[in-house]
């Protein structure tokens, strides 16, 4: 069992799991940059150990202050949450070898994950559904690459193999146009990436994004905890989530969520992990796996009834899996709406000290923030300041319960964008439920689709 836990992270996460180690009765340790002296959970740990200035480069990613952190403070695990380290191969290597647990996935199974190409060809090995595409890297031969594109059927998309974030991908309508896009994209994903290597899949026009959460111990056993509807998003960052996703083919996902439980037993995965599809028309298609917790995993939570981050802790201090597959069982509906500290209309960061917070409440309402009143939002780090969550025991119900909780929220003294969500919860086309990842681009005259 794990005694005592670094939080490699911040903000809401690091709040999220420091409340979880408490419940298990697990030490704490805080760490932190200079910028985030008033960060909530470093009053609420053990022990904090401050590894450096406010730049990530120095504090947040820089590894060799993490462990050493941990050594001082005789930490036996280190929880990267998301985001930072937390799917870096070289860092769960690092921790381990360092005599750390690592809460997550073993650095070989980072890696195969982390590398689209090997990602894809680990599916298919497992039978999980993925996109017709080249199946491996797109050769540099000009003629090839022409031949498997006329295969597959256009439009394409080229993608890096080492991308991730909306980076690193082209789509390519026109035969005429295959070569040329293929070279910028190696060219850009060596500058990005470190790693010139390319693949090429079938685009898929109007798709959505669905994903479905796992749980496994590297023991032999797995479950899914259902899906996840992720589709509102804006340049491929997701901005309000829902379980289970709306309108799913029941045979479809069935297959799929059963498909997941084996991949993991087949890759020996260790922890939470979401498989990340695009849906359309009836059918799955894997695109790549999170290696971590998400930014949206309380709407899984709220559902099952199961905490996946003390889950992780569990698993991470080697427990078998403690919950069979039946015992899964999925009610109501639950929504996300991410909190950001940004313009709702220009989007541009908004940090500053926040004058008044004031959370809402009521039935199903859940607030994952580390906000408080007249704490400071540095300009340092991304603009997640909390997540508010609604349950109901049905997607209208959810809804309703999403619009008070929004009309209720107060953060006073910068700009949010809740006034987007507000806006977002009463479109109709969103409340019919089973919108596509372009909807929202669409709607704020941003989609060059």
């Amino acid at each position: 069992m794990l005694e005592k836990v670094l939080i490699a992270n911040r903000g809401e996460i690091a709040l999220r799991i420091l409340r979880a180690c408490k419940e298990l009765g697990i030490k704490t340790v805080a760490v932190y940059s200079t910028a985030d002296r008033e960060l909530m959970h470093l009053g609420l740990a053990d022990e904090t150990v401050c590894i450096g200035p406010a730049p990530a480069t120095k504090s947040y990613l820089h590894i060799p202050a993490i462990i050493a952190a941990a050594e001082v403070t005789g930490a036996n695990g280190i929880h990267p949450g998301y985001g930072f380290l937390a799917e870096n191969a070289d860092f769960a290597e690092q921790v381990e070898k360092s005599g750390f647990a690592f809460i997550g996935p073993t650095a070989e199974v980072i890696r195969l994950m982390g590398d689209k190409v090997s990602a894809k060809n680990a599916m298919k090995q497992a039978g999980v559904p993925t996109v017709p595409g080249s199946d491996g890297p797109l050769p540099e031969d000009e003629e090839t690459a022409l031949a498997i594109a006329r295969q597959v059927g256009y439009p394409v998309i080229i993608k890096a193999a080492g991308g991730g974030g909306g980076r690193g991908m082209r789509v390519v309508r026109k035969e005429e146009d295959l070569i040329k896009s293929a070279r910028l994209t190696r060219t850009e994903a060596e500058a990005a990436f470190g790693n010139g290597m390319v693949y090429l899949e079938k685009f898929l026009e109007n798709p959505r994004h669905v994903e479905v959460q796992v749980l496994s111990d590297g023991q032999g056993h797995a479950i899914h905890l259902g899906d996840r509807d992720c589709s509102l998003q804006r340049r491929h960052q997701k901005v309000l989530e829902e379980a289970p996703a709306p309108g799913i083919d029941p045979q479809a996902r069935a297959e799929v969520l059963d498909r997941c439980v084996r991949a993991c037993i087949e890759i020996g995965y260790r922890g939470a992990g979401t498989f990340e599809f695009l849906y359309e028309d009836g059918r799955f298609y894997f695109i790549e796996m999170n290696t971590r917790v998400q930014v949206e995993h309380p709407v899984t939570e709220m559902v099952t009834g199961i905490d996946i981050v003390k889950e992780m802790l569990l698993i991470a201090g080697g427990e078998p899996l403690s919950i069979r597959q039946e015992d899964v069982v999925i009610r109501g509906h639950a929504l996300e709406c991410r909190i950001n500290a940004e313009d709702p209309a220009t989007f541009m960061p908004s940090p500053g000290k926040v004058k008044h917070f004031h959370a809402p409440g009521g039935n199903g309402i859940r607030v994952d923030s580390h906000l408080y009143s007249g704490y400071a939002v540095p300009p340092n780090y991304d603009s997640l300041i909390g997540k508010l969550i609604a349950y109901g025991k049905d997607r209208d119900e959810a809804m309703a319960r999403m619009r008070n909780a929004l009309d209720e929220i107060v953060v006073d003294g910068i700009k949010t964008n809740v006034p987007l969500h507000r806006e977002l919860t009463r479109d109709p086309g969103f409340c019919q439920g089973g919108v596509n990842i372009h909807y929202l681009e669409k709607k704020l005259g941003l989609d060059k689709h």
